[in-house]
């Protein structure tokens, strides 16, 4: 069967930035780039996006072009007789699917919140923001969503079904064609929110907070623990390892070098990082309100700034689907992946493959739905719920791991081999990558993965 290919370079350019851009852009990134020294931060995470990130996801890129398959057959594609890189193809899908059991329950979250700015949910529960009870009356509409298995499992169901229903066309009227509009309109509502935050009066103290370089902050958290931060960050924010940009490249042309349209991804997905901060900050400052990270940020502390602003249900459902469109760009993405690797491995039609996925996604995303109610005093790894279990393997474990496995499958003379994979990198027009980087993609960045991978697994 002939591969499919992107209908264009924009295309492949906006899924594998679609892919890349997720959550964690939003809850994450605008958090650690304040509590890290700002611009400093912001200077180390450009500098190991650029040394790090982009070599590896050009590796991964490289393998699904030069052997126009997914993560097992393109191992079997490249590798040496009698060698078994491929079996890390299925712990890459492995590691797909086990993304996907938790990521569409949040990406759920966001959908539920849309609907309930649009529906004026949070109009009703904070009248205004001049009490300390704002801030609990928040947290209570996020706990009570928690609580309700129902709510949470439709929003994830509607988002799994919807996502496979999606691919389920060809790669081009299906996922192309979808997330070219998911993340023009993306862009779009973060240029309109970016400068709807720009006029409001914490401006200026929100945008100091954030991205002017602040040494003594840096000092005070430990220069060495900013580095760190900024190390995982830009190795994280691409989501490599599981071959989760591996197929993209199986169905790029060859027009184009993958150090240029690595840039291109990497600069898409930094951009929608860095306006998300440029979302939060003045927001939060305008309103005296402490910025935080993670689900707090986002359920608890925007909707509380969103309803103490002119026309704060507006900006609230514009900002939810904002997110909406950022988490379901990144699932119709892995999706592909997974519907692909059964098209490739098991020879079924793509709409058999998207059918059968469904079905198991569907089922297997129920405990995490039931971790933060039924099942909430399941623990699985230390004092982890089902979802931030999940999202340890996959973070801490499958994707510093996978990233190792395929760097040195491409550099090491045992896989697939330095000139080989630069050869592949180089092929097209663009940025071109330099032989003499041998001796760093060799030893100096296995160990800067090492050390990523290290500082995950330490205690906190």
């Amino acid at each position: 069967m002939e591969r499919e290919k992107f209908k264009s370079r924009i295309g492949f350019i906006l899924v594998s930035a679609g892919c890349a851009i997720g959550i964690g852009n939003v809850w994450k990134f605008p958090y650690i780039t304040g509590a890290y020294g700002g611009g400093v931060f912001v200077l180390f995470y450009l500098l190991f996006l650029v040394i790090m990130g982009a070599p590896v996801l050009t590796m991964e890129l490289a393998v699904g072009r030069a052997s126009q398959k997914s993560a097992v057959l393109g191992y079997k594609a490249l590798e040496k007789k009698g060698t078994f890189w491929h079996i890390h193809g299925w712990f890459a899908i492995a590691g797909c699917m086990l993304l996907m059991m938790y990521y569409t329950t949040v990406s759920g979250w966001m959908f539920s919140y849309f609907v309930k700015f649009l529906r004026g949910t949070f109009s009703a529960a904070l009248p205004t923001a001049s009490s300390a009870g704002d801030a609990a009356d928040a947290a209570a509409v996020f706990s009570a969503m928690l609580a309700n298995p129902v709510e949470m499992g439709m929003f994830m169901a509607i988002t799994v079904v919807a996502g496979f229903a999606i691919c389920s066309f060809s790669l081009q009227k299906g996922l192309e064609r979808i997330t070219k509009i998911l993340m023009t309109g993306l862009l779009i509502l973060i240029l309109l929110l970016a400068v709807h935050s720009m006029t409001l009066p914490g401006t200026r103290r929100g945008i100091s907070f954030y991205l002017l370089p602040d040494m003594q902050r840096a000092r005070d958290i430990g220069i060495g623990r900013v580095i760190t931060a900024a190390m995982n960050q830009a190795f994280f924010t691409l989501s490599l390892g599981v071959a989760a940009m591996e197929i993209f490249g199986s169905c790029m042309s060859k027009e184009k070098t993958l150090a240029g349209e690595a840039f291109w991804i990497c600069g898409l997905d930094t951009f929608v990082a860095l306006c998300s901060g440029l979302i939060i900050f003045p927001a939060c400052f305008s309103f005296g309100v402490e910025p935080d990270a993670g689900p707090s940020l986002i359920f608890i502390t925007l909707p509380k700034v969103f309803a103490s602003m002119s026309g704060g249900r507006i900006w609230g459902t514009l900002f939810f689907l904002f997110m909406t469109f950022a988490s379901f760009s990144t699932v119709i993405a892995v999706f592909e992946n997974l519907i692909t690797c059964g098209i490739d491995n098991f020879g079924w039609s793509r709409k058999k493959s998207a059918a059968l996925h469904c079905a198991f996604i569907l089922v297997a995303s129920i405990p995490c739905v039931l971790g933060y109610n039924i099942w909430s005093g399941v623990h699985l790894i230390g004092a982890r719920d089902i979802l931030d279990s999940e999202d340890f393997i996959v973070s801490n474990l499958l994707l510093p791991l996978g990233s190792l496995i395929y760097l040195l499958f491409c550099t090491t003379k045992w896989g697939w081999g330095f000139d080989n994979y630069c050869a592949e990198a180089n092929t097209g027009a663009g940025i071109r990558l330099s032989p003499k980087l041998k001796w760093y993609f060799s030893i100096v960045l296995p160990l800067l993965i090492l050390v990523i991978l290290a500082e995950g697994l330490l205690p906190r």
